[in-house]
């Protein structure tokens, strides 16, 4: 009978929550690297035991971690041990060290500040991982300040993919107002070779060469308060969604606007409809569906909490324009809180299982598309990420 687990990351640690097929009761297991902010942790398509984590602290660095057991026990993968307490009251080595050539003798030192002036690019912390597709040895990893990282060795060991920030206008990205992080990796499961990106606020990039080279994909995008608002590059995309069953159909949640491309990135067109307002962080397709579409509004970009003051999903079953709002089992009064870019997720079962954490400490569950909802959790700390593993 198949399972499933759930891998919430948080402010203060990382939680495993995993439950049967019914999806209606959960055991729940943690804080995991308790009192860390744990950005991101996904578990390895081709070995469901093999999950990565994203540990970082304003004091003591980022350290990726790596478990082997279905996040058991978990090893710093640069000597395979158990962490101890001497790991985390010094400063963590920086295993992600940018290529200042990108191979061309172009040096890549510098990229736009909020003020648009130079500004050194520094390593802050992993926002994002995400394990091939095909090997668990081998996973990527999006940071800030924005680039792509590979590890082919388990995490032991990081090289940047140069090319993305060599492409030409990586001196001209500048951060959104959570930084500049590469927070989307998507990974065609047609074709090795290509990979999705996006940087907020750089906008959305794709390879088609296992990431020798890449290309702005942000025709169709327009941002109103940049210089230029259909510009190559200046985009602040929050997060870009793909039924693996349907490669090169994206969907996207910008700053402002619900997007959709049918080409692999070529072109975008809005698909906002009849929301009640487009600004938001959160998308995802359902994985029987392809053309249902989920994302959860939010006040403003100066109000960051669900339309209302109601926590409401809404869902497409047209690929955009035509929305719902899902409201059953979800507080319709009082809510002040956000669903944040890696905060949702979906699961392989038939119906859909349907996923997501809040800045509030909830995490939700529909294990009907979406029709209906029940908390798992209510009182976790803020959810930065929430990924799913369907388990046979």
């Amino acid at each position: 009978m198949s399972s499933v687990r759930l891998l919430v990351g948080t402010r203060k640690g990382g939680f495993i929550l995993t439950a049967d097929a019914k999806r209606d009761t959960w055991v729940i297991s943690g804080p995991h690297f308790s009192g860390w902010e744990i950005y991101h942790m996904k578990g390895s398509p081709a070995d469901p035991n093999r999950i990565y984590a994203s540990q970082s602290s304003s004091w003591f660095g980022q350290i990726i971690q790596r478990s082997n057991d279905g996040g058991k026990t978990w090893v710093i993968p640069d000597g395979g041990k158990v962490p101890g307490p001497e790991d985390f009251l010094k400063p963590a080595p920086n295993k992600f060290v940018y290529d200042t050539s990108a191979d061309t003798g172009k040096p890549l030192t510098t990229h736009q500040f909020y003020d648009g002036k130079p500004h050194p690019w520094e390593f802050k912390r992993v926002w994002h991982l995400e394990p091939s597709l095909t090997d668990p040895d081998t996973v990527y990893a999006g940071v800030e300040d924005a680039a792509i990282f590979r590890s082919t060795d388990g995490a032991a060991s990081w090289h940047e993919m140069a090319g993305l920030r060599g492409h030409g206008t990586g001196p001209h990205w500048q951060p959104g107002a959570g930084g500049m992080c590469l927070h989307t990796i998507i990974l065609d499961p047609s074709d090795p070779k290509r990979i999705w990106i996006a940087i907020s606020a750089a906008g959305a990039f794709r390879t088609d060469d296992g990431g020798e080279t890449w290309k702005p994909i942000n025709k169709g995008l327009y941002s109103q308060y940049i210089p230029d608002p259909t510009a190559e590059v200046g985009h602040c995309v929050h997060h870009v969604a793909m039924n693996p069953k349907r490669p090169g159909v994206l969907f996207m949640q910008k700053h402002w606007d619900v997007l959709r491309s049918d080409d692999a990135g070529e072109q975008w067109h809005e698909v906002s409809g009849n929301l009640p307002t487009d600004f938001g962080f959160v998308i995802d397709v359902n994985s029987n569906q392809p053309e249902t579409v989920y994302v959860v509004p939010i006040q403003s970009d100066s109000l960051h909490y669900v339309h209302e003051g109601k926590m409401r999903v809404y869902r497409s079953k047209t690929g955009g324009n035509e929305w719902e709002a899902l409201t059953q089992g979800l507080p319709q009064e009082n809510c002040y809180v956000n669903v944040l870019r890696d905060a949702m997720s979906v699961d392989q079962l038939d119906p859909c299982g349907v996923y997501f954490g809040t800045t509030g400490g909830q995490v939700y569950c529909s294990n009907d598309d979406g029709d209906s909802w029940s908390a798992i959790v209510h009182d976790l700390p803020a959810v930065l990420s929430v990924e799913v593993q369907t388990l046979a």
